[in-house]
């Protein structure tokens, strides 16, 4: 009999009135909103404007839940297009599987897109977004817990994870606590986040390298909690599919870092255009200043090109002229001006 272990929620829904409010689309979308709000900090810090970040995660977000959807539904699509199966539930979301893999690499496309329509490289964005994207990932692997899901082998510890009989293995049957192969990889990509952060502020990373070190810290974390979890996998040469996915993509991430740091050494001064009316803000003005120097340049132009109206109407007085005045000018200014007596 264990005397400690981490309890199973009993339900993973809970239903406000008739409303029901799922435990791991509750985490997913926990973990989105502090991604969105770490990232907009880094922004701004970086010297970008408010909301950019929301507006291009309104593009990545919906991109990253397709793209872990269908990785999931791809490689494990016994569990949905076998005998016995049906494929409608490929569309549950909410029950579980999603797979990171694929919703970094759809959510990055995502990104692109609004990333593009702003303006903005994509790296620096993702160099914002890397630690948000750890924390969010440590917020929703607590979904799987809901769903009393991808748990490792047997255990004794205390921190072993109680699961019910009818989420077991069928070769466990009557074992009880487990692994609690999500609370590792919620505390690693709490890991991940710290360390991303204290790196890019020792060392300045940019051009996509902040992004770069949150993928190699995470995958390896990933490659062994992913060994120790029994449920279903497909295995190539003795491991499970993800590990292999994890090795791919931590040398692919190591390989970027160093050619990177080599190619483009520093980090980028700016993040994001400035606007012409917030550039003349910045060097000093102020938009209804900006506005006074717009409208004296007007009347400028108005009135040299009123000059040559006069001109042609004939009012343009000839230089002789003007020195005629000036000579009759002189005699009345030796007299003491308007006709007075000079004074001796």
């Amino acid at each position: 009999m264990e005397l400690a272990f981490i309890p199973s929620p009993a339900h993973g829904v809970v239903h406000l009135g008739p409303i029901p409010l799922r435990g791991y689309a509750f985490c997913i979308i926990v973990g989105v909103f502090v991604a969105v709000w770490y990232g907009n900090k880094r922004w701004l810090a970086r010297g970008g404007s408010a909301g950019t970040v929301a507006d291009i995660a309104v593009w990545a977000v919906p991109f990253g839940l397709i793209g872990g959807r269908l990785y999931h539904v791809i490689t494990d699509y016994e569990l949905y297009f076998t005998d016995g199966k049906d494929w409608v539930d490929a569309f549950k979301v909410w029950q579980g599987g999603l797979g990171i893999w694929g919703a970094i690499a759809f959510g990055a496309l995502g990104a692109w897109i609004g990333c593009r329509r702003r303006g903005i490289a994509l790296p620096v964005y993702a160099d914002a977004i890397a630690p948000g994207i750890a924390f969010a990932q440590a917020i929703g692997r607590w979904g799987n817990w809901f769903n009393q899901e991808l748990y490792g082998g047997p255990t004794t510890l205390p921190w072993g994870l109680k699961i019910d009989a009818a989420h077991r293995p069928d070769n466990t049957p009557d074992l009880v606590t487990y692994h609690p192969t999500f609370l590792y990889e919620s505390l690693w990509c709490v890991g991940v986040a710290l360390l991303v952060i204290w790196a890019d502020r020792r060392f300045k990373l940019g051009h996509g390298r902040a992004f770069a070190l949150y993928v190699a810290a995470y995958t390896v974390g990933r490659a062994w909690i992913e060994h120790m979890r029994v449920d279903y996998a497909h295995h190539i040469l003795g491991m499970r599919l993800n590990d292999w996915t994890a090795i791919v993509v931590f040398a692919g991430a190591v390989v970027y870092l160093v050619l990177s740091a080599r190619m483009r050494p520093g980090r980028e001064e700016t993040v994001e255009p400035v606007p012409a009316g917030d550039a003349a803000v910045a060097a000093g003005g102020t938009e209804d200043t900006a506005a006074e120097a717009d409208g004296t340049a007007t009347d400028l132009v108005k009135e040299s090109a009123a000059d040559p109206a006069v001109d042609a109407a004939g009012g343009t007085r000839e230089p002789s002229q003007d020195a005629e005045q000036a000579g009759d000018e002189q005699p009345k200014a030796a007299a003491g001006g308007a006709g007075g007596p000079v004074t001796p």
